[in-house]
């Protein structure tokens, strides 16, 4: 494909996400390249980079394009982008509008006013109100400045980076160092993670589903922060072992590989489709002690087994604030009101989910959300409902499952954000059933 036919490819999917506001972005553009094949692989990358570039600045450019008065369709929202983020003048965007074979129509009268009234403006404008110049959504804005305080604008510039891509070592099947020969021979180099002893970044966004090293089940794509979870549960051969809300299973994989494939892991969730993928997912591990369970309305499978675990891990449902740098269209698409909805659920799945774990057992809280009020807050107002439960701190709970040196973070539990850890924001509380 030409340049000028990636642009409007872009604006293409631009407008397919539009017409789907409340479904992953992902989503959208898997169905969209899949409708297209003849697209080729580096020409998708190129078109998918730039529609991300767009969504990444959304709130933004319809700040900037508001000011003039014209409405943010999918044209103009990538030709304020290449104006004011890329850089490449009116000039520039009237040459890649320019109705050429392939290319887009040339620019409209009202388009060319708009971008008119835009050359020369900086991107980040001081008239911005905080949330737009964060690059944030207004209703996360009163959390994310209790959880960073002073460093807010490091956190929010943080979360609009591009994410590495971190492996999870399957360590039934090989080793970290093994891995990492295998996966170089391959002409894909790593590096050991910082706090994960089972992770390995790969040094840039290389195809890895194809790799043998995959193929094999020798590793898994799972961020180091989502790893630093599983290593929290101390999950040990022989014990029994909950994933509540187990979804694909990644951190199932990781706490049977921790128990050597001795005991049971029992993988529970809502969702056929996410527990399918995970029983896949399992096999090509060689997990051979883990098991997974629908979870349905009426269904007694929980109530059958109160008190029956000792580990059970909650990885909950949650607003996905720490990965809206993976998600970016997260951040357009959450709102106040799914915030409220996703605590009173977290509260319902924690309550329901303690009553598996044995006395002297642990329960593990986790979410992937940097609000407190998805994470701090809900486990205060756990213990406070529950006195047969007791908070682990972070250092002990760090020192439990074998890890030596200090843990990631001072706090009672573990909060992790991107620009402070290199990891997606994640959040984890160990819990201890009082024997």
């Amino acid at each position: 494909m030409t340049p000028l036919a990636r642009i409007s490819a872009a604006i293409a999917l631009l407008d397919a996400l539009e017409s789907a506001p409340r479904r992953p972005a992902d989503g959208v553009a898997n169905d969209f390249f899949r409708a297209r094949r003849f697209i080729g692989g580096g020409d998708r990358r190129a078109i998918a980079d730039r529609a991300w570039g767009v969504v990444r600045e959304r709130a933004r450019l319809d700040w900037h394009i508001d000011r003039t008065g014209a409405a943010p369709t999918g044209r103009l929202l990538m030709a304020a982008y290449l104006l004011l983020v890329e850089g490449g003048g009116l000039a520039g965007v009237e040459a890649a509008f320019n109705g050429g074979q392939y290319a887009e129509r040339p620019l409209t009268q009202e388009e060319r006013r708009c971008l008119t009234k835009l050359e020369g403006q900086p991107f980040l404008h001081p008239k911005m109100d905080e949330a737009t110049r964060l690059n944030l959504p207004e209703w996360a804005l009163p959390g994310l400045r209790v959880r960073f305080g002073d460093s807010l604008p490091e956190a929010a510039a943080g979360l609009e980076g591009s994410a590495p891509l971190d492996l999870r070592v399957n360590l039934l099947r090989t080793s970290r160092d093994a891995a990492a020969a295998a996966l170089a021979a391959e002409g894909i180099p790593t590096e050991p993670t910082r706090y994960s002893p089972w992770g390995l970044r790969v040094a840039d966004r290389r195809p890895i589903l194809n790799t043998r090293v995959f193929q094999d089940g020798l590793v898994e794509i799972q961020d180091e922060g989502s790893q630093l979870i599983a290593l929290l549960a101390d999950a040990r051969p022989g014990m029994k072992v909950a994933d509540y809300c187990a979804g694909a299973a990644g951190k199932t994989l990781a706490m049977a590989a921790t128990m050597g494939n001795r005991g049971r892991i029992a993988a529970l969730d809502v969702s056929v489709p996410r527990l399918t993928g995970a029983a896949k997912r399992l096999v090509r591990a060689g997990v051979h002690n883990a098991e997974t369970h629908l979870l349905e309305a009426g269904d007694r499978w929980v109530k059958r087994r109160a008190a029956g675990f000792d580990r059970v891990l909650v990885d909950a449902p949650c607003t996905g604030t720490g990965t809206w740098r993976r998600n970016p269209d997260a951040r357009l698409r959450t709102t106040q009101e799914d915030y409220a909805e996703l605590i009173t659920k977290q509260r319902a799945i924690l309550d329901r989910a303690a009553s598996l774990v044995r006395p002297g057992g642990k329960l593990i809280y986790a979410t992937c959300s940097i609000l407190p009020g998805e994470d701090e807050e809900q486990v205060r107002d756990f213990l406070g409902q529950h006195s047969d439960f007791d908070a682990v701190p972070l250092a002990e709970a760090w020192a439990d499952a074998g890890m030596q040196g200090p843990p990631p973070g001072e706090g009672p539990h573990m909060a992790l954000a991107p620009h402070s850890h290199g990891t997606d924001g994640f959040f984890a509380a160990v819990l201890r059933r009082r024997a």
